[in-house]
């Protein structure tokens, strides 16, 4: 059943790649301020949804609503204009700007008035306010004058985030934000994650079961393109067809 409060809403939404079905008939729900985990090993679909709903491919079939509205189809600069932001499994930022630079020019995209830019961005006290917030939520404001190619992984990882966070937007969309991670900076992007979320809907990919576990509100688990199970992290757990597909059917109930 569907929520009239949904921030995210697909239904039967499939992708087709030639006679390969990536994505099968895909229907969930994502509230605000929450974190819906979408798990599965590799091949289960999980980018190719992913790049659905930030309007990379279209759909074959299947319908996308944002807070009601249907944006099925949508390019992904007016999908991001209306409150989605995304990150990608390798990081995307400007390695010889500032982490400063990074999240104003991150900021100053959601304007699309062409006037603005016969000023120098340091006059536009929204943007720089922006980045500002932004760099502080991630812990990155004592690294402001920091060129992004200066800095760890970890951090690079929590300065996407922070530029996707200076776009203000509604809902997260994070393909593998812990990919490559050390245990030192995994704890602090969860952790990061968990602040966002208080006011922000997140749909995470992640291969790190201890960190999904430890973040997710909602779990939907897909196995070839399509959603075996959907639920509490508690019920997902219990699930002997997650445990059989995903883990393998060898591998105990307690391994999640």
């Amino acid at each position: 059943m569907s929520s009239p409060e949904a921030l995210l809403l697909t239904t039967g939404l499939s992708r087709s790649f030639g006679g390969l079905v990536a994505v099968d008939s895909v229907s969930l729900q994502l509230e605000p301020a929450t974190i819906h985990a979408v798990i599965g090993p590799n091949g289960a679909g999980k980018s190719t949804l992913v790049n659905l709903l930030a309007g990379e491919i279209k759909p074959s079939s299947g319908s996308i609503r944002l807070r009601g509205e249907d944006i099925t189809g949508w390019k992904p600069d007016r999908i991001a204009r209306r409150g989605v932001a995304r990150t990608f499994q390798h990081t995307n930022v400007f390695p010889d700007f500032t982490v400063f630079e990074n999240c104003r020019l991150a900021a100053q995209s959601r304007n699309v008035h062409l006037m603005r830019w016969l000023k120098p961005a340091e006059s536009y006290r929204e943007w720089n306010d922006a980045a500002r917030s932004a760099m502080a939520m991630a812990d990155l404001g004592g690294r402001a004058g920091v060129p992004a190619h200066s800095l760890s992984h970890g951090e690079r990882r929590a300065l996407e985030i922070a530029m996707s966070l200076a776009t203000a937007p509604a809902l997260f969309l994070l393909d593998e934000p812990l990919a490559g991670m050390g245990a030192e900076e995994s704890t602090r992007i969860v952790a990061l994650l968990k602040r966002l979320s208080a006011d922000h809907s997140i749909l995470l990919i992640e291969h790190d079961m201890d960190a999904v576990f430890a973040l997710a509100d909602r779990l939907t688990v897909m196995v070839n393109g399509a959603v075996l199970a959907s639920g509490s992290p508690g019920a997902i757990r219990a699930n002997a067809e997650v445990q059989a597909a995903y883990l393998g059917a060898d591998v105990p109930m307690t391994a999640l």
